[in-house]
């Protein structure tokens, strides 16, 4: 079992940043690829961004792409979103999630752990 908790959602302007950390406890983290994922209300989870085991390969989703940017310690078991240039659109709850299957993936059901969530909100 691994368990996943995020902090640093909240309110911020547009054009603002933010840092959500999501702390690993458990298995071995290094173990698993790590993904972000966001649901706002009324629509479907969707993947934001992975990164694999070692933090040498991250993947995007186009509409965070150049804005955000996912790394990890291993050291400390923490994955993170830094989240730059915010938008009213990137207002959701923010999940992470962990996998030992692959590399890295954008499907939601290849993760195997998910933390509860976090909600960032961006005003206009």
């Amino acid at each position: 079992q691994v368990q996943l908790e995020e902090s640093g959602g909240g309110l911020v302007q547009a054009g603002g940043s933010l840092r959500l950390s999501c702390a690993a406890s458990g298995r071995t983290f290094s173990n698993y690829a790590m993904g972000w994922f966001r649901q706002a209300p009324g629509k479907e989870r969707e993947f934001v961004a992975a990164i694999n085991w070692s933090g040498r390969s991250t993947y995007y989703a186009d509409s965070v792409k150049g804005r955000f940017t996912i790394s990890r310690d291993n050291a400390k078991n923490t994955v993170y979103l830094q989240m730059n240039s915010l938008k009213p659109e990137d207002t959701a709850v923010y999940y992470c999630a962990a996998q030992g299957h692959v590399t890295m993936t954008t499907m939601a059901s290849v993760y195997e752990y998910w933390g509860q969530g976090t909600q960032v909100t961006v005003s206009s």
